[in-house]
């Protein structure tokens, strides 16, 4: 990749490489998205040479996503984009047609989506879209069922020809995002666009998703824009590291020398945001205050990470920075590329073993499935599922929970950790075992559901979708009062302290799920799970898709809670940095079985399994890789 800069003052532009034009797929030359004479990007000059990965960093409202949107023509009503040089393939973007760009979309650039749920049509199975898109794209009718088939088997989905016949709310969200992944390199583009394409993904998926992007850059020298959140990720998929904080590229280089010795303050703030998975237990930095939106944008002259840098000074924020290049490294900071020494991260306890009796007890329990009958996979009597096995989705397990104990369960996509956690929470019922609480058997009763649902609480993953979008925060985080009429004085004194306990201020009692971030939402999610205190959390994959700043924010409230309250959590990730993190225990599951389970440490530093040293080994992660021990024993919970 060959990045120019063009620096505000006006000088010339600086290079960290040089390359031919025949190399260069991509040019952008002092690139600006503005409304009313605010630059939404600004000064944005990059290169992306041919067959190359750069990874665009930052938080949510930094840019990534809007230069893709330049890219499509998609730039929201009210902006224009102004740039110098704006070249794809030797084709000016902004003097082609609308038909001619139009044609360049889908053949030549291929977008991957952060939401494929929005991105896929619902009323159209996975087969009927797949053949739209490869007719788009010139595929003769008799070819394009096999190329679906290949294409969907290329990016691991079990069984492609049943996944045809299926609709998009049929499967999972990791599976949408693989049909998505696989339409995207169909036509074997010349760019790849993925925005946040393996957020939802496991890390083994997320693995062969990276491996495929780079066998199709090995092939056909295909260029990737890979847009993420996440460091460690950035670092082990790209060449190189872009990163963005509200519009501005503050920091530019090879992704090993990013991660190494960053040269921004706010590159350094988001290393230091991330839980290691290896190594120390050290306490992630959470970053102070929020991205500026885009009303702030205009109020400020310098430097636009000022309000939240810890080396903040005057010049920094009395006009722009100028980018400068530093051993290869292109940084816009007054600094210069040399940055303080950091203060070292706090040590972080191992946590200690519950001494208390557990207070839900999990016996021999199971869950299987009515085979998926015809229909298109809707389950309609006398279907193809008609005299199968039922589907195990949860072979036989025995678990206990104590409090204040915060347990761990990992695994891929399928593996049976949600729907332990969803039979734990009783919106499924087990098809064998038992669950006790306070040694009394939870069963479908109204008494024992009261009773469930007193003690423990789910936080699911999408926070966007589990709020009531007509309803202002205060009504949503205690909604469980709605059924305590006793209660109900005490509502609004009540919404003002789990606000509070969950690090929002008072005044957005009044405001709607809308005019949150996603960060905010989740911590309403949590807050509304938290009304009536309860005993244990069941929180399905709640930091997934946040930025790396409030992932640690959110960490260090569950941190709290379970000091202050004693709460504990069952958390659900595929994140083994953040279970091992917070988690006493972990429980490992692969297709409904634990395969391995103990205290984190022991299990993460030394596993006993070879399915356990295989998600270990696929997890992106900052430091060196280490050699996983090759010994294999029987597990216990």
């Amino acid at each position: 990749m060959n990045l120019l800069f063009r620096s505000l003052s006006g000088r010339a532009p600086v290079a960290t490489q040089t390359s031919t034009a025949d190399d260069d797929l991509l040019k952008l030359d002092a690139l600006n998205v503005e409304r009313d004479g605010v630059a939404l990007l600004r000064d944005i000059s990059m290169s992306l040479r041919r067959g190359r990965t750069l990874g665009l960093v930052g938080e949510s409202g930094a840019g990534k996503s809007m230069l893709g949107r330049v890219l499509a023509r998609t730039v929201p009503g009210g902006f224009a984009v102004r740039a110098d040089v704006l070249r794809f393939g030797g084709i000016d973007l902004p003097s082609a047609s609308a038909a001619s760009h139009r044609a360049l979309l889908g053949q030549r650039i291929a977008f991957i989506p952060q939401e494929p749920m929005s991105a896929l049509d619902p009323t159209l199975t996975i087969g009927r879209q797949f053949a739209l898109h490869l007719d788009r794209l010139g595929v003769p009718s008799g070819e394009r069922r096999q190329r679906s088939i290949d294409a969907l088997a290329e990016v691991l989905l079990h069984d492609p020809e049943g996944i045809l016949t299926r609709y998009p709310f049929q499967l999972s969200g990791g599976m949408c995002q693989r049909v998505c992944i696989a339409m995207a390199f169909a036509s074997n583009p010349d760019l790849v666009i993925s925005d946040e394409a393996t957020t939802a993904l496991d890390v083994t998926t997320q693995r062969h998703v990276v491996e495929l992007m780079r066998a199709m850059q090995a092939k056909r020298r295909t260029s990737v824009l890979f847009v993420t959140h996440d460091l460690g990720l950035a670092l082990h998929a790209c060449d190189d590291i872009a990163v963005l904080y509200a519009g501005d590229l503050v920091e530019v280089g090879e992704a090993r020398q990013i991660v190494d010795m960053p040269r921004h303050p706010y590159t350094r703030a988001l290393l230091r945001a991330n839980p290691p998975l290896k190594g120390e237990r050290v306490r992630v930095d959470p970053l102070n205050g929020h991205m500026p939106g885009f009303e702030e944008m205009g109020a400020i002259a310098g430097c636009r990470f000022a309000a939240r840098c810890a080396y903040v000074s005057e010049p920094c924020q009395a006009a722009p920075i100028p980018m400068q290049t530093v051993d290869g490294v292109a940084v816009r900071c007054v600094l210069g590329g040399t940055l303080p020494e950091a203060a070292p991260r706090a040590t972080l306890a191992v946590p200690s073993t519950m001494a208390d009796a557990p207070f839900l007890i999990l016996r021999g329990v199971g869950k299987r499935y009515a085979p998926v009958g015809g229909g298109g996979g809707l389950g309609i009597k006398g279907g193809r599922g008609a005299g199968k096995a039922p589907v195990l989705a949860l072979s036989p397990l025995d678990l206990s929970i104590a409090p204040g104990e915060f347990v761990g369960v990992v695994g891929e996509s399928g593996s049976g950790k949600s729907t332990l956690g969803r039979l734990v929470m009783g919106l499924e019922t087990p098809s064998e075992g038992s669950i006790l609480l306070d040694g009394e058997q939870l069963d479908a009763s109204r008494e024992m559901w009261r009773k469930r649902i007193d003690a423990i609480q789910m936080v699911f993953q999408d926070a966007r979708a589990a709020l009531n979008p007509r309803r202002r925060l205060g009504s949503i985080v205690t909604q469980p009062m709605e059924s305590r009429t006793h209660m109900h004085v005490d509502r609004a004194r009540r919404a003002l302290d789990l606000l509070d306990e969950v690090g929002l201020a008072p005044e957005m009692v009044a405001r709607f799920p809308a005019q949150l971030s996603g960060g905010q939402r989740q911590r309403v999610n949590i807050a509304r799970a938290l009304c009536d205190v309860p005993r244990l959390l069941v929180a399905d994959e709640i930091v997934s898709g946040l930025d790396v700043s409030v992932q640690a924010q959110i960490m260090e409230l569950l941190l709290a809670l379970r000091e202050s309250h004693k709460i504990a959590l069952m958390l659900i990730s595929h994140d083994l940095a953040v279970v091992r993190y917070l988690c006493t225990r972990v429980v490992v599951m692969q297709r409904g079985v634990v395969v391995e389970a103990g205290p984190t440490e022991a299990v993460l530093n030394d596993p006993q399994h070879p399915y356990t040293r295989s998600l270990i080994d696929a997890a992106p992660h900052i430091g060196p890789a280490r050699v996983a021990p090759s010994s294999s024993a029987p597990h216990s919970l």
